[in-house]
């Protein structure tokens, strides 16, 4: 997931979970200069969003262990990690990050929502977690907004 490789670098090249927002703001635009930084704050929103990130006052705190995170030589993240995706294209891309074969998650998801008639993006964390999945932010998101 380039989303979580993005917020994974400025934390592997400080050697740290935590760091000042502004720190991070800058190591993503002027260091990598991958974003302006405009869309890096942007980028901390999204990431707050998915969980990825915490605010605790001045600091974000990573969600994630940003050192078990491969960043490939090159990498350079797309603009597209800058949208907010939908609770269930965050399961799903979890999913898929796990070996899940896209189509079958998407048909399984499909049946989990006929047979417990529920909204599709809890069908997607009932799946996800039948699968062996941890997708704890969404799930949250789910059941928020069920």
């Amino acid at each position: 997931m380039s989303l979580k490789t993005a917020v994974a670098a400025p934390f592997r090249q400080r050697g740290t979970d935590r760091m000042g927002e502004s720190e991070f703001v800058v190591a993503l635009s002027l260091d990598r200069n991958w974003f302006s930084p405009d869309q890096a704050k942007t980028l901390v929103d999204v990431a707050a969003s998915e969980g990825l990130v915490e605010q605790d006052g001045d600091d974000l705190v990573a969600g994630f262990d940003p050192a078990a995170v491969e960043i490939p030589d090159g990498f350079a993240p797309e603009e597209d990690v800058l949208r907010s995706r939908s609770t269930f294209e965050r399961v799903l891309d979890a999913l898929v990050e796990a070996g899940v074969d896209k189509q079958s998650a998407v048909a399984g998801i499909n049946k989990r929502q006929a047979e417990l008639g529920v909204t599709l993006e809890a069908a997607a964390v009932v799946y996800a977690r039948q699968e062996g999945v941890a997708v704890e932010a969404a799930a949250a998101q789910a059941r928020e907004d069920l």
